[in-house]
């Protein structure tokens, strides 16, 4: 499947579902809630703020609801709402406030973002076509003591569905997920990482076919591998490991560029 075609399929999917996003998305807006509070306590530098695959604009509202409660000044930079799906940034109330641009980010940064002070990105990066070069691109896009707040699921993800296709003998086609190993090298070439955190949580979930159906209502169902055939899924929703729980695997990491 070329680049173009299966951006087109995320952003299709999740545009299907961009209404019912935030019901769904609730280790998302943990997380969101992780990175925003790291932000908020890094020294930036003057310069834009942008959140990369802001979707629903979990991190923006966090920003918000976090300075609201602590009493902090709003005087931080508008944090700029980029997404390639015109559903999800309708959904986002940050979109309305601070701006949005809709771009697809395998093309690299827009050039309304010109030399960032802050990037953000939450569960968004998993998405383009080669993770660990889009990375190195917003690292050194950074204009020198800028800062990156990034979370991704990894490769770690996931290990009821690995096996249970495994042991079915039918493909994986969940979304290959980048290795945190990879990624915290390539950020390493950029940046001086202060934060570096492999996270690991575990979400309760009866059998197989209720997480499936979670990640379709999610909007996240989108991969590059063809679908199985019923008498494949029949035989992967049998092999689905008992304990009621999907594990996933993310990386937290926040670093600041690199002087020259």
């Amino acid at each position: 499947m070329s680049s173009q075609i299966f951006s087109q399929h995320v952003r299709h999917r999740f545009g299907r579902q961009a209404h019912h996003y935030n019901s769904h998305a609730k280790l998302q807006r943990a997380i969101a809630w992780r990175l925003a509070r790291h932000c908020l306590s890094l020294p930036l530098p003057l310069g834009p703020w942008a959140d990369l695959g802001a979707g629903s604009g979990l991190v923006g509202q966090a920003l918000n609801a976090i300075q609201e409660a602590t009493a902090q000044a709003k005087t931080n930079p508008s944090l700029l709402q980029v997404d390639f799906c015109p559903e999800l940034l309708a959904c986002n109330p940050i979109a309305k406030v601070q701006g949005a641009l809709l771009w697809d980010l395998n093309a690299g940064l827009p050039r309304e973002l010109p030399q960032p002070a802050l990037l953000t990105s939450s569960f968004a990066l998993q998405w383009l076509d080669d993770p660990i070069q889009q990375l190195e691109l917003w690292c050194s896009a950074l204009r020198p003591r800028g800062w990156l707040a990034l979370a991704v699921p990894t490769a770690g993800s996931f290990p009821q569905w690995h096996q249970a296709a495994a042991a079915a003998h039918v493909p994986f086609t969940g979304l290959a997920l980048p290795s945190a190993q990879g990624l915290i090298a390539a950020a390493r070439r950029h940046l001086q990482v202060h934060t570096c955190q492999p996270l690991r949580f575990s979400q309760p979930c009866s059998n197989g076919l209720t997480f499936l159906r979670d990640v379709r209502q999610l909007g996240a169902s989108a991969s590059r591998q063809k679908p199985l055939h019923p008498n494949q899924l029949r035989r992967l929703l049998w092999h689905w490991p008992a304990g009621g729980t999907v594990g996933w695997e993310v990386l937290l990491l926040v670093g600041q560029r690199l002087t020259p």
